[in-house]
């Protein structure tokens, strides 16, 4: 079976675990999608309306987390780090039920969610995969902020760059090709904060249900967490983590070449919403072919389909 071909878990993972804003407990299940349904969520806690679908002009929050909404506002948020783990392994398709609005942070990353889909492993249907070629620059600049993407014929490479006056942080840059490179660093990466800011977090009524179980805490020039960094560049890592599951809201992997420099799940949404603004700066594209060396990449098997 060719890896060109559409793919999903091949059984259904439970979880469960806590929200880091709500502080709610949340059952959650990944079940097997059919070819061509894309990643759909599904709030079991609700009868009607239920059905939320993880697209960039979904997105109705971009704070501190990335909340998608269907046209009855119904929401689920805390995607990104799920939505990550789906991007880098390559499943297209998949169910994903919640029985409360924000997803289970578990341990910060996206670890046990690649653990888990690892596991149970993935089902190859005969559909050829979908992808988004970008075909020029796109670009957006918000003060010191900074995202772009260009074209590439064959990779989806990701150049994030970070900057803290902290000095356990401090500035941190890598940059990793998402279809070709060892990603376990980013999926293990864990969210971080300031202990500074937890005080701001609770006067949003956000962090509830936060800890150093689930996330990197910094205190001036000290890692509070008892057994440190998982990996040197954790922090920028993290922020890569996000914007992939964030890219997978253009609801197909990307082949394209993106720079960020201090940005996130904000920036990373209006940089979608300007490329998907104009039809002359992206091709849908399906692919067929043999198996390939990597995971898609022969520019001359690709077909375009819009």
């Amino acid at each position: 079976m060719s890896i060109l071909t559409q793919k999903t878990i091949s059984k259904k993972i439970s979880l469960r675990g806590i929200g880091i804003h709500s502080g709610k407990k949340a059952n959650l299940n990944i079940l097997p999608g059919m070819p061509n349904t894309g990643i759909v969520f599904k709030r079991v806690d609700l009868k009607n309306n239920n059905l939320v679908y993880p697209l960039y002009n979904n997105v109705v929050d971009t704070t501190l987390c990335t909340t998608i909404s269907n046209y009855n506002g119904v929401k689920v948020s805390t995607i990104e780090h799920l939505m990550g783990a789906l991007y880098g392994i390559g499943v297209d398709n998949a169910v994903i039920e919640i029985d409360t609005q924000e997803m289970p942070i578990m341990d910060g990353s996206a670890k046990i969610f690649v653990e888990q889909i690892n596991n149970v492993g993935l089902k190859f249907s005969d559909s050829p995969i979908k992808i988004i070629k970008i075909n020029k620059l796109v670009s957006l600049k918000e003060d010191k902020k900074f995202i772009s993407i260009d074209k590439s014929n064959i990779s989806g490479d990701i150049d994030f760059e970070i900057k803290y006056k902290n000095q356990i942080i401090q500035n941190q840059k890598n940059k990793i090709n998402v279809f070709e490179d060892k990603l376990d660093n980013i999926f293990n990466s864990r969210t971080f904060c300031l202990y500074e800011d937890i005080e701001k977090l609770k006067k949003l009524n956000l962090g509830k249900g936060g800890s150093l179980d689930n996330a990197v805490v910094i205190k001036e020039n000290e890692i509070l967490n008892p057994d440190g960094l998982r990996n040197k560049l954790e922090f920028v890592n993290h922020k890569i983590l996000d914007c992939m599951g964030d890219l997978f809201l253009s609801g197909y992997k990307i082949i394209g070449s993106l720079k960020c420099s201090q940005g996130g799940h904000n920036l990373t949404n209006k940089l979608l919403r300007k490329v998907f603004s104009d039809k002359n700066n992206f091709s849908l594209i399906e692919i067929k072919g043999k198996q390939l060396p990597h995971s898609f990449a022969n520019y001359h098997n690709l077909k375009s389909i819009a």
